[in-house]
C-alpha cells in the first residue's frame, strides 16, 4: 500500500497496549509512518505499559517506570497518540472509525489491537463492593487503595495473574488466599508434579491455597460490601477484598457490531498476514485475533510476531503468522516456573525424565522422544537452564537427558555453553531472534557489547529472560573470533576486582605492594601501580581489615598513598579548593545542643550550612588546615566522621516512625539509628545509602537506596539495588515481614557478598543487574545460603562492626597524620590563595574569579581584592 500524492493514507490503531506499540515500532522501521497519517485510539487513561511487569508495582515500581512509551518517537513520526478515547464503533463500508469524545477518523487501513479482558465468573455478589479484576494499572490502583481498610483478600483463579494477585494482596498486608477450580495451580503450565511443587512453596509463604473448588457466590454484609465467599465444597471463606483473575477473554465486541467474523469462543478469525478474513482492509493483532491455526495467543511474544506480520503486510512485504512458541518463564511470588515446547507430553511415544525434590520445592521435567530429541519440559524451583533448554527443544542435545535435569552434586550435571546451540535455535523468543542473529551481529555488525547486540537485535529487551545466555554468545562469539576479552581490573592486574578481593582474602594480603608485585602483571610487577587499581585495591584491604590483620585506619602507612583526594583529606573537595565538613547524624536525630555546636563552629569558620537529603548538615568552605580544628570541636561534642568523602556507608534517612506519626507502625528512627552506627566507615566498592520508612507511606524513599527498609505490622521488608541520581532505579523486594535480628543478619550478609562480588565503583543497582542470575541468585545466596558462604559473611561484618574507630578522631590525635593537612608542604602556614569566598543569601559561596589568560596574579592579595575572606 503506497502513498498517494498530496493525502497521504490513513492507518487507524485501535488499542495501545503492548502489541499496539509494537506495531507502531514495526510501522516506523519499514519507513510507513513517513508515508502515512496513523492515528491511535487508546482506551485506558496512559500510553502503552508493560503489562508483563505489572504487578512490579507493589514492588516499587511506578506507572511511569512501566511505561514502554516513548513520547519522543510518538512526536518524531508524527503519530496522533489519543488516550482515554477508545473506538466505539467502525462503519466498515464508509472506512470510518468514530471515538467516545465523537472524533472521526476515515481510514484506509484498520488495526485493532484493543486485547482482552478479565473473565469474571457469573456468581451471585460478583459486582459487589470490594470485588476487582487485576488487569490494568487503575485496577491495581483501586486494590492498593481498598486494601488499605481490609484485612484479608482472596484471589479467583490460580494461573499466573491469580498467583501475581496474591502476592500483591500480601505484600498489602492482608492474609491472602488463592481459590483455584482445577485440581493444581497455573493448570495450563504446569503438570501434577510442578503443581504440587508450586503448592508446596506457595504454601510455605503463608498464603493459603484452596485448589478443586470453585466460588459460587459473594457474601455481602448489610452495606452491600464483600464479607466473604461461598465455595463448591460447602465451605465457606471469610474475606472483605477479592480479586477475579480466573482467565481473559479475547475484547472482540467492536469487531461483532460491525459484521467482522470471529471464532465460537472468540477471537477476530485472521488470515496468515492477521488481515480479518472479512475485510481485507482491517487486521487484528494480539489477544483479540484468532490466528489462522485456530489459536487466541495470550504472550507478549506472539502479540510481538503478530504486529510485525501486519507492519510488514501493510507494507507490502512478504510476511506470515502461522503460529508461536509457547514456552514461558515467569517468576512468581519468588518462584521460577518455566515450560516449554510440549510441556504436558502430548507427542506418540514421549517419555518424561523427570527430578523432583519436594524438600527444596524443585520439580524438573523433560518430554522426550524415543530418539532422544527434546520435545519439551517444565521447570519449579530453579529454571536456571530454561534458555539453553528451550533451544535445544526439537533436536538431540549432545547430552542425555538425565543430566540436564540433575542438580549439582547428584551425578555431576551437563553444563552446556552457548557454543552447544545451533544457529536456529531461537535465543529470543520475544523477538524471534536466532543464535544466528545474534552471532551476526557481532562478527558482522562490530558489536562488542551486551547493550550493542540488544540495539542491533532487539534481542533481550523483551521479557529479558535471555539476557543471560545473550551474554554469553557475546563472549564466547567474541573469543571465537579471536578477540581478547580483557575481563582484568585495569592494566596492572589480569584478575577482576572480585578475583583480587578473594586473593587478599584467602592470602592475607596487607599491601598494595605485595598484590601487585606478586600477582599483577608481569609489566607492572615492581612498578608504580595506577590511578585505577590503588583505590581499589585499597577499598579491597581496608573492607577486609579485621580479617585479614591490617589496619583500617585509610591514612595509615601505604594505605594513605592509594587513597583519592578526598579520602587523603578525609573530606570533600569542593570546585574553588575548599573542604566540606559533614559530620554523621545517625537516622537524622539530632540533640538541639549539636545543633548549636554545629551553628557555632560555621558561624566561627565562616562555613556554609545546608541542610542535605541524607538528613545532615553539611558545611563548605573550610581551608584544608581548618579541617583539623573544626573537628577537634565536633569531635569533642560527641560527633564521628560522617564519611560522606568515602566510598562507605553515608546515611540512613528515617521517618519518625510509630513514636511521633499516626500511620507509623514500627519505630523506624531507632532501626535506621541502629544500622547507621553498625555500618559506619565500612568500606566498599562505591558509596551506600539507607533508609528505613515507618510504613507503606514510604516517607524515608527506602526504595530509592542502596538498601531500605519499610516497616510493615508484621515486621520489617528489605529492599534492595535501589539507587537515586542521573539513573535512578527501584530497589527490589529481598524479603518481608522480618523481625530486627533477621533484618539486620539479611543486610549484614547482602552488604558483604556485594563488597565481595561488585565490580570497581559499581553501585548495588549496576552490581544487581549484571550479577548473573541478577536478584534471585542474591536472594538464594543472602537469604537461602545457597553457596554456603552465610557464616562467613556474618563473621566478616561482626568483625567490621567490632574494630569500628572513627577516622577523625584517630586523626586529630595523631601529630604525624595532622601534618598532611597543609596546602603547601614546603610552606606549611601559607593558606592556599585561590580559596576566597564572596557573599550571597547570608552565607558565603566560593569566588571564582576570571582570570585574564596570560597574566599572573601579583600576589595573593590581587586574588583576595574583594573576598571576604581577605
Amino acid at each position: 500500500m503506497t502513498a498517494t500524492p498530496g493525502n497521504p493514507p490513513t492507518i487507524v490503531l485501535v488499542g495501545h497496549g503492548m502489541v499496539g506499540q509494537r506495531f507502531l515500532e514495526a510501522l516506523a522501521e519499514r519507513g510507513l509512518t513517513g508515508t502515512h497519517r496513523v492515528v491511535v485510539l487508546c482506551e485506558e487513561p496512559r500510553p502503552a505499559y508493560d503489562r508483563v511487569q505489572l504487578t512490579s508495582y507493589f514492588s516499587g515500581k511506578t506507572p511511569e517506570d512501566l511505561s514502554m512509551t516513548d513520547m519522543a518517537f510518538i512526536e518524531e513520526h508524527g503519530i496522533e497518540l489519543c488516550v482515554g478515547d477508545p473506538a466505539e464503533t467502525i462503519d466498515r463500508e464508509a472506512r470510518k472509525v468514530t471515538a467516545r469524545s465523537g472524533l472521526v477518523v476515515d481510514y484506509d487501513v484498520l488495526v485493532l489491537a484493543t486485547g482482552s479482558y478479565p473473565f469474571v465468573p457469573p456468581v451471585p455478589g460478583k459486582d459487589a463492593e470490594g470485588c476487582f479484576v487485576y488487569r490494568t494499572i487503575e485496577d491495581l490502583l483501586a486494590i492498593e487503595e481498598y486494601a488499605k481498610n481490609a484485612t484479608t483478600g482472596a484471589v479467583v483463579g490460580g494461573g499466573l495473574l491469580g498467583l501475581e494477585a496474591a502476592g500483591a494482596l500480601k505484600g498489602l498486608g492482608l492474609t491472602s488466599h488463592i481459590v483455584e477450580f482445577a485440581p493444581r495451580l497455573m493448570p495450563v503450565q504446569v503438570d501434577e508434579g510442578g503443581g504440587a511443587a508450586l503448592l508446596r512453596t506457595i504454601e510455605e509463604m503463608g498464603l493459603s491455597v484452596h485448589t478443586g473448588v470453585g466460588t459460587q457466590e459473594i457474601v455481602t454484609g448489610a452495606d452491600g460490601a464483600v464479607t466473604g465467599m461461598k465455595l463448591s465444597d460447602g465451605s465457606e471463606l471469610a474475606t472483605d477484598l477479592v480479586v477475579f483473575s480466573a482467565g481473559v477473554r479475547p475484547r472482540d465486541q467492536l469487531a461483532r457490531d460491525c459484521g467482522l467474523a470471529v471464532g465460537e469462543r472468540g477471537g477476530i478469525s485472521v488470515d496468515e498476514q492477521c488481515r480479518t478474513v472479512t475485510d481485507p482492509h482491517v487486521f487484528a493483532i494480539g489477544e483479540c485475533a484468532l490466528a489462522s491455526d485456530g489459536r487466541v495467543y495470550g504472550l507478549v511474544a506472539p502479540g510481538y510476531e503478530q504486529a510485525e506480520t501486519a507492519a510488514a503486510t501493510i507494507a507490502d512485504d512478504e510476511a506470515s503468522f502461522t503460529g508461536a512458541d509457547l514456552s514461558t518463564k515467569l517468576k512468581l511470588l519468588g518462584v521460577d516456573v518455566a515450560s516449554f515446547g510440549d510441556a504436558h507430553g502430548t507427542a506418540e511415544d514421549c517419555l518424561d525424565v523427570v527430578y523432583s525434590d519436594s524438600r527444596a520445592g524443585l520439580y524438573k521435567k523433560l518430554v522426550v522422544g524415543r530418539d532422544g530429541t527434546l520435545l519439551g519440559g517444565i521447570l519449579v524451583g530453579d529454571a536456571e537452564a530454561y534458555g539453553t533448554l528451550r533451544a535445544f527443544t526439537g533436536s538431540v542435545p549432545p547430552v542425555s537427558p538425565e543430566s540436564l535435569v540433575l542438580p549439582a552434586g547428584a551425578g555431576a550435571p551437563a553444563q552446556l555453553g552457548p557454543t552447544a546451540l545451533p544457529d536456529d535455535a531461537v535465543i529470543c523468543s520475544c523477538h524471534n531472534v536466532t543464535k544466528g542473529t545474534i552471532r551476526g551481529a557481532v562478527t558482522e555488525h562490530s558489536c562488542t557489547t551486551v547493550p550493542e547486540v540488544k540495539k542491533c537485535t532487539r534481542a533481550g529487551t523483551g521479557c529479558g529472560s535471555c539476557v543471560k545466555v545473550l551474554g554469553q554468545l557475546v563472549t564466547a562469539e567474541l573469543e571465537a573470533s579471536g578477540v581478547e576479552v580483557d575481563k582484568g581490573l585495569c592494566g596492572c592486574f589480569a584478575q577482576t576486582r572480585e578475583e583480587l578481593y578473594e586473593i587478599v582474602r584467602a592470602l592475607r594480603i596487607t599491601s598494595y605492594r605485595e598484590l601487585l608485585d606478586r600477582h599483577g602483571r608481569e609489566g607492572a610487577r615492581g612498578g608504580e601501580g595506577c590511578e585505577v587499581c590503588k583505590p581499589a585495591v585499597g577499598s579491597i584491604i581496608a573492607s577486609l581489615a579485621p580479617a585479614i590483620g591490617a589496619s583500617g585506619y585509610v591514612l595509615d602507612g601505604e594505605q594513605a598513598a592509594l587513597q583519592d583526594t578526598n579520602d587523603h583529606f578525609l573530606a570533600n573537595l569542593q570546585r574553588n579548593g575548599s573542604y566540606s565538613v559533614v559530620p554523621r547524624i545517625p537516622g537524622g536525630e539530632i540533640a538541639p545542643e549539636k545543633l548549636i555546636v554545629i551553628g557555632e563552629i560555621a558561624r566561627d569558620f565562616g562555613l556554609y550550612t545546608k541542610i542535605t537529603g541524607g538528613q545532615r548538615i553539611d558545611m563548605f568552605g573550610a581551608r584544608v588546615e581548618q579541617l583539623p580544628l573544626i573537628w577537634a570541636r565536633l569531635v569533642d561534642a560527641g560527633f564521628e566522621s560522617g564519611h560522606a568523602y568515602g566510598k562507605s556507608l553515608r546515611t540512613v534517612k528515617s521517618c519518625v516512625g510509630q513514636t511521633w506519626c499516626r500511620y507509623g507502625v514500627q519505630d523506624s528512627v531507632r532501626m535506621a539509628i541502629d544500622l547507621e552506627l553498625r555500618y559506619r566507615g565500612l568500606r566498599s566498592p562505591h558509596k551506600l545509602k539507607s533508609a528505613v520508612s515507618g510504613c507503606a507511606r514510604e516517607c524515608a524513599e527506602a526504595q530509592s537506596k542502596d538498601f531500605g527498609v519499610i516497616a510493615t505490622s508484621n515486621g520489617w521488608n528489605l529492599y534492595v539495588g535501589g539507587n537515586g541520581g542521573a539513573t535512578p532505579r527501584h530497589a527490589d523486594l529481598l524479603a518481608q515481614d522480618l523481625s530486627d535480628a533477621e533484618l539486620v543478619r539479611l543486610i549484614d550478609r547482602f552488604l558483604m557478598f556485594y563488597i565481595r562480588t561488585a565490580d570497581k565503583l559499581e553501585r548495588t543497582s549496576t552490581w544487581l543487574e549484571r550479577i548473573p542470575g541478577g536478584l534471585d541468585h542474591v536472594r538464594d545466596v543472602v537469604v537461602h545460603d545457597s553457596l554456603g558462604i552465610c557464616d562467613e559473611l556474618e563473621s566478616l561484618m561482626r568483625a567490621h562492626v567490632s574494630h569500628y574507630r572513627d577516622e577523625w578522631a584517630e586523626t586529630i590525635n595523631d601529630p604525624e597524620k595532622l601534618a598532611r593537612f597543609v596546602s603547601f608542604v614546603n610552606a606549611p602556614d601559607t593558606p592556599d590563595p585561590v580559596v576566597g569566598f564572596v557573599p550571597e543569601r547570608d552565607q558565603m559561596k566560593p569566588d571564582l574569579p576570571l582570570l585574564d589568560i596570560g597574566r599572573r596574579p601579583a600576589s595573593a592579595d590581587d586574588l583576595l581584592e574583594g573576598s571576604t575572606l581577605r
